[in-house]
């Protein structure tokens, strides 16, 4: 098979048959009435945003308050396919778009498109939006995704090419989709650098999308009124969007099912009953789009409890006592209940797994499989050295303790997970300390605080993530030793975990460099498993996007693989 062809099979693979589809909202009912400010959108995110620029942001709720005004070049709906923002159109091999060999792209833009303050966009934006990602003193969050990239070159106003430092069967990773907002070159050119976290167009940003921000209170209110200067403004159905934080997901999801107070309440990770409860008040309903989401516990394997002579704790220079021993982490999987975490607490919205990557379908492993067996676990602990030699409840091995703090984000399901597991690790002579963080502050991705997950000063916490994008490949690069979040970076990569394996190292290399895709997605699964046999992470539950939708609410489609508010300017109210 020539290269052209195995690039467009790849493409097939990746964009046609894995895919699951998202559920769209249902259409209002008759006889419901718009409110009074029928022109005002509202949305109510319990997680409340604090920054306005996704590629600083370690959370989804930042970005999904970004995307209301940024745009990536393209995206992908629920079935893989490619939908157009900011392109003309989807670079191919027939039309010279993907060059034969695999080494880069040429993306055609769309001609008179104007930043939301009148300014043209060009291809010099996307070109400087480049050098701003990958910019080590700016220290983004998404580097990782473009390390694969050699250059970005604007050929001229309307055209950008990217080059890659090898052929890439996933040259469609970057500037789509949640990775890949653009941002304007005359905000951010004097910030490229150090003072990147001080621009002001990351609380007041300047977008291509079709709702421009004027007033922003971070982890508050967030008010955007329509964008003149939108290229469809005349299709836009609101005048203005009000995005509300703050709360909690039961207050969110009552808010739009049942008083009917707002239009759209993003990601209630509420229980299953309860959600039932509040959706037969008859105001809205529960659209649960099943992606690539996984709620995970994972490990520290660096000690949160020393530091380095520069007070860095969580250093890769002090292994975890305990957690770098591959047998104790087996016997702390082994003590997870996934059944009656995913049973009692999120009903139909999820289902317990053990693997790592689970969508698209192809790349989900059938080869992993869990066991909740506290008395191997207990055995596993014992052969590992760790006893309670001094009959106080808790094991200890060489003086040390096993005592460990457990956190997570507020959130009721999150809360009485954590309860589930510390029951299950103290009867096998774990001592658990549960820490909770609100949401604000964990996914921040702050540098100066010690409570965000990116700087992870505990030793287990738990959150939800998944590939972002169809391929796989930056999902599972989050494991690699170079993505390892230190002080040196600023704490700005998502290697959280600390986690470093040569051989997982070598598995991903190999496949970023792969165009074949069988022997991809067999690169894939390998990866998955050698993070699940090696107990490197604990997946816990295959989640959905759970989202409430008020019945004055139309045209919200829901997708695996961006945000959202990525389709905003197609809402409705009927």
């Amino acid at each position: 098979m020539n290269a052209r062809a195995v690039a467009a099979a790849g493409l097939c693979l990746l964009l046609f048959t894995g895919c699951q589809s998202g559920q769209n909202s249902p259409q209002a009912e008759a006889g419901v009435e718009a409110p009074a400010t029928a022109d005002t959108l509202r949305l109510l995110y319990w997680q409340a945003p604090t920054i306005l620029n996704p590629h600083f942001s370690s959370g989804f709720k930042d970005s999904e308050a970004s995307r209301i005004t940024l745009e990536p070049l393209a995206s992908f709906d629920a079935d893989g396919n490619m939908v157009l923002f900011l392109a003309a159109e989807e670079p191919t091999l027939d039309n010279g778009g993907v060059s034969a060999d695999g080494t880069s792209v040429t993306w055609k833009l769309k001609e008179g498109i104007t930043w939301s303050d009148g300014t043209p966009f060009t291809a010099q934006d996307v070109a400087f939006t480049y050098e701003f990602i990958v910019n080590p003193e700016v220290a983004t969050v998404n580097a990782g995704t473009y390390e694969l990239v050699e250059s970005v070159e604007a050929l001229d106003d309307t055209t950008v090419q990217i080059t890659f430092k090898e052929p890439n069967p996933a040259w469609y990773l970057v500037f789509t989709g949640t990775e890949g907002m653009v941002l304007p070159q005359h905000m951010f050119a004097d910030y490229n650098g150090a003072n990147g976290r001080e621009a002001p167009a990351n609380t007041m940003p300047v977008g291509t999308g079709p709702y421009r921000v004027t007033s922003f209170t971070p982890g508050d209110v967030i008010i955007y009124e329509a964008n003149p200067n939108y290229r469809d403004a005349d299709q836009l159905a609101f005048s203005r969007v009000e995005l509300k934080g703050g709360g909690d997901a039961t207050s969110a999801a009552r808010a739009v099912l049942q008083t009917g107070d707002v239009d759209y309440a993003n990601n209630l990770q509420v229980e299953a009953a309860i959600l039932n409860q509040l959706e037969a008040a008859g105001q809205g309903q529960v659209v649960a789009n099943f992606g690539s989401l996984v709620e995970r516990i994972i490990f520290n394997f660096t000690d949160p409890n020393q530091a380095t002579a520069a007070g860095e704790t969580s250093s890769v220079e002090f292994p975890h006592p305990m957690f770098s021993d591959r047998m104790v982490r087996q016997a702390i999987n082994l003590a997870i209940d996934r059944d009656t975490i995913a049973t009692q607490l999120y009903g139909p919205t999820g289902q317990p797994t053990t693997n790592f990557l689970v969508a698209p379908g192809p790349f989900a492993s059938e080869n992993t499989s869990y066991d909740y067996d506290p008395e191997a676990a207990a055995e596993l602990l014992d052969a590992a050295g760790w006893v309670d030699s001094n009959n106080n409840g808790t094991r200890d091995k060489d003086g040390q303790e096993m005592r460990i703090v457990f956190q997570t984000s507020v959130n009721p399901v999150r809360q009485k997970t954590q309860e589930i597991v510390k029951q299950s690790l103290e009867q096998i002579g774990i001592g658990v300390e549960l820490k909770s963080i609100d949401a604000s502050v964990f996914f921040s991705s702050d540098p100066a605080s010690r409570d965000t997950l990116d700087r992870f000063s505990a030793d287990l916490q738990m959150f939800a993530t998944g590939n972002t994008n169809p391929d796989p490949g930056s999902y599972l690069q989050t494991y690699t030793c170079d993505e390892i979040a230190q002080k040196a970076n600023n704490w700005s990569k998502s290697n959280y975990a600390r986690y470093c394996n040569p051989a997982f190292d070598a598995l991903w290399q190999q496949a970023a460099a792969t165009l074949d895709p069988e022997d991809r997605q067999s690169l894939f699964i390998q990866m998955n498993d050698l993070l699940i046999n090696e107990a490197a992470v604990m997946p816990i539950v295959h989640r959905a996007d759970v989202s409430g939708v008020s019945n004055r609410l139309t045209g919200i489609s829901l997708t695996p693989w961006d945000l959202s508010t990525w389709n905003i300017a197609d809402w409705q109210r009927p």
